[in-house]
């Protein structure tokens, strides 16, 4: 046999086992693939039986809090600030100091105008020793005028029954015609007397009732009271508490804890009662509003867990939260320019429902979140939840 049928009998041996070794190639690249689908199919099925409708998820979700504004409530120059922005901050720390000059000038006002009706008080007090001798005195006075009374009355009777008697006598001459003229005198004395005692009572009781008054109208000003209980006294010291108040103002302080942001307020600067001049971001309190589509929400309850992750740590920092309640309206019909839907090209849009979700405190310590941040939440259905609190109801 020559060398080139030699070479050709190899060469087809050759092609015959590199297609061999294919053909099995292929069959095994074929049963891995077919066992790749039945793990597929496989998985799919294990998650249809036991996870699918077990939850729901969103990546429409952000962390939010309820942002606490710093005002002042005073008018007045701005004397020192004491934080910047980013500073991390405790209730009750001072964060800008007011010039007080003013404030201090009305307090010590104030503390006069109390040292005053102080010593008013005390006036009113001693008072009503003087109008009740004057009302004592003019009660005899009273007294002392109809006794004055009765005597000219008694004057005037018997120099009525005098002219009387002369009258009758004169005719006949028993009396002289003098005789007559003085009785005559006599009662028209009585009766100007008579008539001048009258006017004295009359005068004498105005006074009486008078002094009366005068004495329980000074009474009514500490009817059940003592100095210090004195309405007088007490508006003089509720007018130096608010002055005091006023002074307290002068030095704003954080009322929460939380992160200095947007100061805008600085030295030299005059502020008005109500103006904005910073906002302090309680992190520790801090919550997620997940936007989750209304074909999501017919199992969700308040009480329910949420699972959370944010973009800031990744998947490797996972947040238990729970549900606290819903939105009364969806993001598009609480807008500020609401879709209108009834203009003739409606398009069915899916809506979506804010749910404000709570995280766990202890958690926000060991990896703290700000506001604004993006989070996916995971809300497990089979998680115990208040029925009361549905969203369908």
């Amino acid at each position: 046999m020559s060398n080139e049928h030699v070479e050709h009998h190899e060469n087809e041996q050759s092609t015959a086992a590199d297609n061999t070794t294919m053909k099995e190639k292929r069959k095994k690249m074929l049963l891995a693939f077919g066992g790749v689908l039945i793990l597929i199919g496989v998985s799919y099925f294990v998650w249809l039986l036991f996870f699918a409708g077990k939850s729901v998820s969103t990546d429409n979700a952000y962390t939010d809090v309820e942002v606490a504004e710093v005002t002042p409530l005073l008018n007045g120059p701005v004397k020192e600030v004491k934080v910047v922005d980013t500073q991390t901050v405790h209730a009750g720390d001072v964060l800008v100091v007011l010039d007080d000059t003013d404030a201090r000038i009305a307090v010590r006002r104030a503390e006069a105008d109390l040292g005053s009706a102080r010593r008013k008080v005390q006036q009113i007090m001693a008072s009503d020793k003087t109008l009740t001798g004057q009302s004592d005195q003019r009660e005899a006075q009273v007294h002392g005028a109809e006794q004055s009374v009765a005597r000219a009355r008694a004057r005037y009777d018997k120099a009525v029954l005098d002219e009387k008697r002369r009258r009758n006598l004169v005719e006949g001459g028993a009396v002289s015609r003098q005789e007559f003229t003085d009785s005559q005198a006599e009662l028209r004395e009585a009766t100007a007397a008579l008539e001048q005692a009258e006017a004295n009572l009359t005068a004498s009781r105005a006074a009486s009732v008078s002094a009366q008054g005068a004495r329980q109208a000074n009474q009514t000003l500490f009817l059940d009271s003592t100095v210090e209980t004195n309405p007088i006294v007490m508006a003089a010291k509720a007018r130096l508490e608010q002055a005091r108040v006023d002074l307290e103002r002068t030095v704003i302080r954080a009322p929460v804890d939380g992160i200095v942001t947007q100061r805008s307020v600085d030295i030299g600067q005059h502020v008005q009662s109500g103006m904005r001049l910073m906002k302090i971001v309680p992190i520790k309190r801090i919550y997620v509003n997940a936007n989750f589509k209304e074909t999501q929400l017919g199992h969700v309850r308040p009480g329910q867990t949420v699972h959370l992750t944010s973009d800031l740590y990744g998947n490797d920092v996972v947040y238990n939260g729970q549900i606290e309640g819903f939105a009364g309206g969806s993001g598009a019909a609480l807008s500020v320019i609401p879709a209108q839907n009834a203009t003739g090209n409606w398009i069915k849009v899916v809506r979506r429902l804010p749910v404000r979700i709570r995280l766990d405190p202890e958690q926000l310590e060991r990896h703290p979140l700000r506001i604004g941040l993006s989070m996916e939440a995971t809300v497990d259905l089979t998680s115990s939840g208040s029925s009361s609190g549905h969203v369908q109801e």
